[in-house]
């Protein structure tokens, strides 16, 4: 017998993930709770309690001897927080809503009279997947399907992807705390009873043949019960059951809802449980009552599905036809208010009134909420089939997926239901798995975003590429998301439903980002930070190629891989971590791929190149060796073959920063300007941390001429960043080097001597800049000075000759002083001699 909740007033039992029935919080039992930073307590789990009372990896709630509980849980509120007050925590601005969650932080209140969690919390997405060993099989990095470009150099780049986490998510609101969306209140149950339920001609077919019936022929309307023309086979549109039957003994009907694949969905009342609402749905369409028998007893299985973003099976009954006296069997679920996801779409209208497609964000919003479901049913064996707008709602802030009539074992030979437009094609021959079920919510996403004529015929199996669709050439990420989710190959889609969602989630972000310019970054659980920035002095040409390379993000290893130890305590050097590993002794992929990045690193590519090899040999396609195989050809100065490599990766991870700046260092190295700065622009807008795309993005920009967006871009590394500094000189840098002295520069110059005067540098370069801004001053008061202002300062000194000479020649003999080396001094004391302004003493 499960173990109560023991919170005061509750009545709940504890569920298999830690969490009570009822009230949906992790239980509260004696003693202390696990302290922030200690061992999660559940077996074969490494992970540690982080500060919110969840393990850091398995992402439950902690469940050692003594229980942690969520900070908010810690006492029993006085009184809820009312909505509009402060959240309560540190350093968190943040304020109450209605439904008792901190506006920022996401948190359940915790003032001195914290709001309690609401009793249905729902399901965060899960983490993205962690960087472990590859699933069999390979993701195609260059689809060619939709996308022209990639299908016009020929070739392709197979990639296999990670193996996502099967952990529970941590339970949110709808939107991940990135998106809101407009909660759909629930309605009352008795109004979406249906007046007249009929079911509409054009949507009558035959269950054997699929042969049209019931329909119109001269003018008489076609008849809802009959027999199939071609088959023979009885059908019947007509409900089975009327309003005030007792169903079970125990439900009584109210009326019809709506009509499925198996007849007629009804709500009904349960009489023995507080009257709870409840809806009925046919279970098997037979007159074969032990075949009935025998798919009840293997259905039964639907009743332990417990999972916040899934409809509650809570009974099978049986029931008489009133027509045949033959028993049908009927799931009896809780009823979902609220909208389905159709009924969301179709409301939407243009000003034609055609249907307007939801925005990208919404619907991933949408999608990030039921990846987390759909794995929790594919860690259990199970899977959905029939995953569509009609099988989800939104009731309030949470989403549901409804109608379990199509969930079935991974094993299971029995019949297989699903929706033409969005079932897998490999369904017919392979039969469903996780990952036709993955292809289903890509199908979705698509029919909700955009416009998607034909998706049931023409694009049965496809999608239409950017040239046709609007908002894939303006989200090129969430194209390449659906484009790897809806592969015709299984093997090539996403490993799991976790892996998916953590996708998903970069690419929201990045969608989100792209609509307001502000910045959302979150951790890689794939790739750590850049590791260096590559020609902060903004030279004339593009950087080394295999400098650009090695500063390049690296895939965090694998924490599995039993030399993970070994490999975080290795030397920066690599020619001592180089000199470790060989004494080591051990072999794994991870310490391969480390000997290998250590040979980059040193300019051994011959050495290098041999690792490459007997890595490809062994793991084909897995992803880490494709981005070695990319950083090798790209220090190797063949950016055009690492460019394939990387495109590849972007396909099979379009949520990661690392890839797009990979190929925005490729494009520019190959001279492609404009796709460089595409890539840079899209990697700094999401985060501003990747340094290197400003830099890299104020390159290609002057190149082109465009000036203000170089000082733009570097002007928009943060301030925290180490290389602030060194952004604001590039800016200066930026808006005078190159310029001809017959331009006006009044305003450049004011402003390059304002912002120089405000850095705090050491004295040689800050003398170093002077010069250069100096320079540039005094070329354009010989020029004529067109437009210069009469009051016109720079750095201090009047904008004319003399001024300007003396100015130089006080900076040129500073740098001398300053220098070391004596060729060099002798250099900056000709140079000011050259400056001063002519005497005749």
């Amino acid at each position: 017998m499960a173990d109560a909740c023991a919170r005061p007033g509750c009545t709940g039992e504890i569920d298999t993930d830690g969490y009570c029935t009822e009230c949906g919080l992790a239980p509260e039992r004696g003693g202390t709770a696990a302290a922030p930073g200690g061992p999660c307590g559940r077996a074969d789990c490494p992970g540690t309690v982080d500060p919110d009372g969840y393990c850091d990896e398995c992402g439950l709630a902690a469940t050692s001897s003594t229980p942690a509980r969520l900070p908010a849980q810690r006492s029993a509120p006085a009184a809820p927080a009312a909505p509009g007050g402060p959240c309560g925590r540190a350093d968190c601005p943040g304020t109450v809503d209605p439904d008792g969650y901190c506006d920022e932080c996401g948190l359940a209140a915790t003032s001195s009279t914290a709001a309690p969690a609401p009793s249905s919390p729902s399901s965060a997405p899960s983490a993205p997947a962690s960087p472990s060993a590859p699933v069999p099989g390979s993701v195609r990095g260059s689809s060619g399907r939709s996308r022209s470009s990639r299908s016009a150099r020929g070739g392709s780049v197979s990639v296999r992807s990670s193996r996502g986490s099967t952990g529970t998510a941590r339970r949110g609101n709808l939107g991940a705390g990135l998106v809101a969306i407009a909660p759909v209140p629930t309605q009352d149950p008795a109004q979406a009873v249906l007046a007249n339920p009929e079911v509409p001609e054009r949507k009558r077919f035959c269950s054997r043949c699929d042969q049209p019936v019931g329909r119109e022929q001269d003018g008489r309307p076609g008849r809802p019960e009959g027999f199939c023309t071609k088959c023979g086979t009885p059908y019947s549109f007509s409900p089975k059951l009327s309003r005030g039957d007792l169903v079970g003994g125990q439900y009584e009907v109210m009326g019809c809802l709506a009509h499925g694949g198996l007849g007629w969905i009804y709500l009904a009342v349960d009489r023995r449980v507080n009257d709870r609402w409840v809806v009925l749905k046919g279970l098997l369409d037979t007159g074969d009552e032990d075949a009935l028998a025998v798919a009840i007893a293997e259905r039964r299985f639907l009743a332990e599905v417990d999972h916040p973003n899934i409809v509650r099976i809570i009974n099978f009954v049986e029931h008489p036809d009133a027509r045949t006296g033959v028993a049908d069997g009927y799931i009896v679920m809780e009823y979902v208010g609220g909208k389905s996801l159709k009924d969301i779409a179709n409301e939407r209208r243009a000003a034609d009134g055609r249907r307007a497609p939801l925005p990208v964000e919404q619907a991933l919003a949408y999608g990030l909420a039921a990846l987390p479901a759909l794995g929790y049913l594919h860690a259990r064996g199970l899977v959905y089939c029939d995953f569509k707008l009609d099988n989800v709602i939104q009731s309030d802030d949470m989403l549901k997926i409804i109608d379990l009539g199509a969930v079935r074992r991974h094993d299971d030979d029995g019949p297989i239901y699903g929706t033409v437009g969005y079932q897998a094609p490999e369904i017919a021959t392979a039969g469903p798995s996780p990952s036709s079920d993955l292809y289903t919510v890509a199908r979705t996403l698509a029919v909700l975003t955009f416009d998607f004529a034909g998706y049931t015929d023409r694009w049965r199996h496809e999608l239409p590429g950017p040239d046709e669709v609007e908002v894939f050439a303006r989200y090129e990420s969430f194209h390449r998301l659906l484009v790897r989710a809806t592969d015709p190959d299984p093997a090539r889609r996403f490993a799991s439903a976790e892996e998916m969602a953590g996708q998903l989630t970069g690419v929201l972000r990045e969608v989100l980002s792209l609509q307001d310019g502000q910045a959302r970054p979150a951790p890689s659980t794939l790739f750590g930070p850049e590791l260096r920035v590559v020609d902060t002095e903004l030279a004339e040409h593009a950087p080394d190629a295999r400098a650009a390379a090695l500063a390049l993000p690296a895939p965090l290893a694998d924490p599995a891989d039993p030399n993970a130890g070994l490999l975080a305590a290795l030397p920066a050097a690599p020619a001592e971590a180089l000199a470790v590993l060989r004494a080591a002794g051990a072999d794994s992929t991870e310490l391969r791929l480390r000997v290998l990045r250590a040979h980059l690193e040193l300019g051994e590519a011959a050495a290098a190149a041999e690792v490459l090899a007997a890595l490809e040999a062994e793991h084909p396609g897995e992803w880490r060796v494709v981005w070695h195989r990319a950083l090798t050809a790209l220090a190797a100065g063949r950016a055009a073959e690492a460019r394939d490599s990387f495109e590849a990766l972007y396909d099979a991870f379009p949520g990661e920063g690392a890839p797009k700046l990979a190929l925005a260092v490729c494009a520019e190295l190959l001279g492609g300007t404009a796709a460089a700065a595409g890539y840079y622009a899209l990697v700094g807008t999401v985060d501003r941390s990747f340094v290197s795309a400003a830099f890299g993005l104020a390159r290609v920009r002057l190149a082109d001429g465009d000036r203000d967006g170089a000082v733009a871009a570097l002007e928009a590394v943060p301030e925290s960043s180490a290389h602030w500094t060194a952004a604001r000189i590039g800016a200066v840098r930026a808006r005078l080097r190159g310029r001809a002295a017959t331009e006006p520069l009044a305003a450049e110059l004011a402003d390059s001597s304002e912002r120089l005067a405000a850095l705090a540098l050491d004295a040689r370069r800050r003398e170093e800049l002077a010069v250069e801004v100096l320079d540039s001053a005094l070329n354009w008061v010989l020029a004529g000075a067109a437009g210069k202002p009469a009051t016109l300062t720079v750095l201090g000194h009047p904008a004319a000759e003399r001024e300007l000479r003396l100015a130089l020649e006080h900076s040129y003999r500073m740098l001398a002083r300053l220098s070391d080396r004596a060729e060099t001094r002798i250099e900056w004391v000709e140079r000011a001699n050259r400056a001063r302004p002519r005497t005749w003493v």
